[in-house]
């Protein structure tokens, strides 16, 4: 994303300097044109029924721009729909996800006429009844399986084994089929499954599409009229060169072993980092070096709170100095201001020689970067920007920090 013009570091045709004078780090930036490109080229793969996993990424112009590539959006909280309907999504264009919807939540997707309520237990298929039913509603309804398969993923982000919290077991589709076909308010025409993030092996694409295609035959046998199948997203994103290649291709071509072009139902896909992760950076100051242990530090402003994916998942990020390439390298440890062991990017990486001051770039942070900051040890959010060719825009402005504690509220007793 980042590319060097004499040595000047450019996000399209613009230049990370004139950023960095109206931005102070850490920010994250993200490629306008490589969102729109990788959309464009996953739609020509898999089709125009794409729904953006908004928990990705859910900037109102990040949501917009999706919006304005005709692509949908698949919201796991009444908070990411609500963002969605702000950002102009049509309501016919949300899926509502989420393993543990309220009452509230239900009652206001119902509101909404949103495209699909994906339902992830009995209760709560019983419960969506109920108000529906009090709300004199007729609501179209998925229900999400879980088709117990390893998506060879780590445990952290794998959501399709039966041992995980997400989605109704295989085994209880002809209970699912004979209660709703009990319940006058609801009409089952969807189901979905989604096996986790990361996911670079094929055989679990495949093995997934053959259960879904089996619960698809099960449900129509039944009498339930199934419309559609979305088979959720978890596309692999390569942090580093030695990642396994990912080709979508290959998921095209299990696919389409295993469901006919004739089939009576439309197939969808739900990606989010597949999307927007490589589109992104986080750029980061050195605060200040120094050597414990014979570890040489590089202490910089963005943390774990800045981006928690290193410490939470010991995810890896590539780094790289905008520093002009000099003959000399050092191995360093690139870690956070953060009061956490924890708060580690990098370790043992060679880059030219850093000082107080230099700016690092994070690589591939537009997926659950910005989007999982905090305001921990009471530091402020990242700030973002679009970059859109020469132009740039800010398109999140953090709250000063005195405006954070003025929210804290203190007893009248104190």
């Amino acid at each position: 994303m980042l590319k060097f013009k004499n040595e000047i570091p450019f996000v399209e045709d613009t230049s990370l300097h004139d950023i960095i004078r109206v931005c102070e780090t850490p920010f994250y930036i993200y490629s306008q044109n490589m969102i729109k490109q990788k959309v464009e080229m996953t739609k020509k793969v898999l089709g125009e029924n794409i729904f953006f996993s908004v928990k990705s990424n859910s900037n109102q112009a990040i949501l917009k721009l999706m919006n304005s590539l005709n692509i949908g959006a698949d919201v796991v909280s009444i908070g990411e729909l609500k963002r969605c309907l702000h950002a102009g999504f049509p309501s016919n264009k949300i899926i509502f996800e989420g393993v543990g919807k309220s009452k509230d939540d239900l009652i206001y997707a119902m509101q909404q006429n949103i495209r699909l309520i994906n339902t992830e237990s009995i209760e709560e298929i019983k419960l969506l009844q109920k108000l529906a039913s009090e709300k004199n509603k007729m609501i179209d309804i998925g229900v999400r399986l879980n088709p117990n398969i390893d998506g060879g993923t780590i445990s952290k982000i794998s959501t399709g084994k039966k041992t995980d919290k997400f989605g109704i077991e295989m085994n209880e589709i002809e209970n699912i089929a004979n209660l709703v076909s009990d319940f006058s308010n609801l009409n089952l025409i969807s189901i979905s499954c989604h096996i986790g993030s990361q996911i670079s092996n094929i055989d679990a694409y495949k093995n997934t599409f053959k259960e879904m295609k089996k619960a698809t035959d099960i449900f129509l046998s039944l009498g339930i009229n199934i419309k559609h199948i979305d088979l959720g997203g978890g596309f692999h994103v390569q942090y580093k060169d030695n990642d396994p290649k990912f080709k979508i291709e290959d998921v095209k071509k299990e696919l389409d072993a295993c469901f006919n072009s004739s089939s009576p139902y439309e197939i969808s896909f739900e990606p989010g980092r597949y999307l927007i992760a490589e589109a992104g950076i986080l750029v980061t100051s050195i605060i200040t070096t120094k050597q414990n242990g014979g570890i040489n530090y590089l202490i910089v402003d963005a943390g774990m709170n800045t981006l928690i994916r290193p410490a939470m998942y010991n995810a890896h990020h590539d780094i790289i100095t905008t520093k002009k390439k000099i003959d000399s390298s050092v191995t360093y440890t690139v870690a956070g201001p953060i009061c956490e062991s924890s708060d580690i990017f990098a370790k043992n990486i060679l880059l030219s020689k850093q000082t107080i001051g230099d700016i690092l770039i994070i690589k591939n942070t537009g997926a659950y970067g910005k989007v999982m900051s905090s305001t921990y040890n009471t530091r402020a959010l990242p700030t973002e920007v679009l970059v859109n060719k020469e132009n740039f825009a800010i398109i999140y402005a953090p709250d000063e920090i005195e405006k954070n504690i003025e929210k804290d509220i203190v007893p009248s007793w104190l």
